[in-house]
């Protein structure tokens, strides 16, 4: 695995995850991946990038609360091949990732039994080289593990049991009082981790499914992009500033000349896109190819924030401490050099404003090697 990484230019303290590792995840075995506001992940098809995506999702997913059963609902294909089973026939995967932020960077690292059952065996959740959380299968009869987190009171640790299919880190708010140096330390560092890891919008558009017109609604993108046209028909009317970026962006991404982004209201009450074309009659996107769609879509991604896009959000959390991490598969799929080279050139500038992080899975990385911003992560099959 090589890597091209460009000089930092994160200045905030607005926790972020700087690191995602494999351990034993799918075809990957001990494989630490650094991630800063734009990471592309280039190899070709079976190098895993698509595996790295999910293994992120997967750990965003589960400090947003989601039980280990919806989070991997085929839990056997993320176990490796070459993973044996043990004395008493387990076997599982493992996962983890660092988070940096104002407590400095914090590790969170899952070990994850598929068979005989799946359940959460241990988590350990650590900073500056100190233990703040650890679980561990005592009983394997019992739905539960048991933890121990940091105190350093009277009591330097406090056990307790907690559920096996659950993340203990986000349910630490749930059980340590706060009220000793050492447990105000365990929940700034279990804080730090859950807000990073659920800022989270993983996306894949589906350009088949965006030419069907769609209900007008509360205007929410889905992962899937399919309601693209209601998004638009939101964004138009109360974002004009926002919803002009986009048109540009469509001028420099779209064959023919693009006037503006225009969205029509139809007799049985949807919704479709439209390029408006100036002189010359509207083309409707469902007849744009299908690079044109992803190219629209991803860029209304990186052009909208967490009150647009369908997703988990930290509502407990200030905005500002906040910043949103896109997951895109197949970043490039469909698109050509230029699109794929102004569709980068955007993520650089809203990654720069601290409006968006990303991480993509790219076929070919060339369009964006050398480019200021842009770390490029090459994976090996």
């Amino acid at each position: 695995m090589a890597t091209e990484t460009p000089p930092s230019s994160d200045n905030d303290i607005r926790p972020t995850v700087t690191e995602l590792r494999l351990s034993a995840f799918r075809a990957h075995r001990a494989v630490t991946l650094p991630l800063t506001s734009l990471t592309l992940l280039a190899g070709a098809s079976g190098s895993g990038k698509s595996s790295v995506l999910q293994a992120y999702e997967a750990l965003a997913r589960l400090a947003a609360g989601d039980g280990l059963h919806h989070v991997f609902p085929d839990p056997a294909s993320c176990v490796p091949e070459w993973a044996g089973r043990d004395g008493q026939g387990r076997r599982g995967f493992r996962i983890g990732c660092t988070v940096d932020g104002p407590e400095g960077p914090v590790c969170l690292d899952l070990a994850v039994q598929v068979e005989p059952e799946l359940r959460i065996v241990g988590e350990r959740l650590s900073c500056g080289g100190q233990t703040l959380l650890s679980t561990a299968l005592r009983d394997p009869r019992r739905p539960s593990v048991e933890a121990a987190w940091y105190t350093a009171g009277l009591t330097v640790v406090t056990r307790a049991p907690l559920p096996d299919d659950r993340l203990g880190t986000a349910l630490l708010p749930l059980c340590v009082a706060g009220k000793t140096e050492g447990q105000l330390r365990v929940l700034a560092a279990a804080e730090q981790t859950v807000v990073a890891l659920r800022s989270v919008f993983a996306c894949d558009p589906q350009p088949p499914r965006m030419r069907r017109p769609v209900p007008a609604g509360e205007g929410r993108l889905r992962q899937g992009c399919e309601n693209l046209a209601e998004v638009l028909h939101r964004t138009r009317q109360q974002c004009g500033k926002r919803h002009a970026r986009l048109a540009a962006a469509a001028r420099a991404g779209c064959a023919g000349e693009v006037a503006a982004l225009t969205v029509e209201e139809l007799s049985d009450g949807t919704v479709r896109a439209l390029l408006a074309r100036g002189a010359r009659p509207a083309t409707p996107v469902a007849r744009l190819g299908d690079g044109e769609l992803r190219y629209l879509a991803l860029a209304l991604v990186l052009l909208t924030g967490p009150g647009v896009l369908a997703m988990d959000q930290s509502v407990e959390i200030p905005a500002a401490y906040q910043s949103m991490t896109v997951l895109a598969d197949g970043f490039d799929r469909c698109l050509d050099r230029g699109q794929a080279r102004e569709l980068v050139a955007l993520a650089v500038e809203m990654a720069a404003r601290g409006h968006v992080r990303l991480v993509g899975a790219v076929a070919d990385a060339a369009f964006a090697r050398g480019v200021a911003g842009v770390t490029v992560v090459d994976l090996e099959p």
